[in-house]
């Protein structure tokens, strides 16, 4: 078993060497995150926001898509790999903000986001009750927190923990579990945000939005 540090220089290491191909037509594995970029724009669309935090943000093509299409918002990114944030930067996207972070202690003040988005980040974590617990601080009254990530049936997800992600591990990769959709009630319920969506989707995908009260 890794400690939480031993699992956090795997993620940089692997996002390190990913950072230059992330966004290309050659990202590999890293391909299948763009599956999951139309869930999050939908969600959005629901919700009136004015400040967006992204959550393990990559090299930002997420707020790259969400600036296309709106300019006028403030987008802040986070992301543990300085070489993912030094990517993004380079976009030059006017107004918004790149930094190197921890998403289990955000960097920021309370109550500084309306909303906060983690697409395929929350894996990595090695103490998800943090990044939960960080995550309900930041957010404003009413905010909302959009989370994408893996979850499948428990058995399933008993091999994936076990022996998938053990061998990822060994292979240079920094993943540290995956949660059931009760986990994930669980550290929501323990943190006070309320569920408002919690569902399993296509190709082991699980979606979350939950409220701050």
């Amino acid at each position: 078993m890794k400690t939480a540090e031993q699992y956090k220089k795997l993620t940089i290491r692997e996002f390190t060497r990913a950072a230059e191909v992330y966004e290309t037509d050659h990202a590999g594995i890293y391909e299948m995150c763009k599956d999951d970029y139309p869930y999050i724009e939908k969600e959005l669309s629901h919700i009136d926001y004015q400040n967006l935090l992204d959550c393990g943000c990559g090299t930002g093509p997420m707020i790259s898509l969400l600036y296309e299409k709106d300019n006028s918002k403030h987008y802040v990114g986070l992301d543990l790999t300085p070489r993912m944030i030094e990517v993004a930067r380079s976009k030059n996207l006017k107004g918004t903000e790149w930094i190197v972070g921890d998403c289990e202690n955000l960097p920021f003040e309370d109550e500084s986001f309306d909303v906060i988005i983690c697409t395929n980040s929350f894996h990595h974590y090695p103490n998800p009750q943090n990044f939960f617990d960080s995550a309900k601080r930041v957010l404003r009254p009413g905010g909302r927190l959009v989370l994408q990530d893996y979850t499948a049936p428990v058995p399933v997800l008993w091999l994936m923990n076990h022996t998938e992600m053990p061998l990822a591990n060994l292979i240079g990769h920094g993943d540290v579990g995956a949660y059931s959709l009760s986990q994930i009630k669980g550290f929501c319920d323990t943190c006070g945000l309320k569920v408002e969506k919690l569902e399993a989707a296509r190709k082991f995908r699980m979606h979350l939005v939950a409220s701050k009260r």
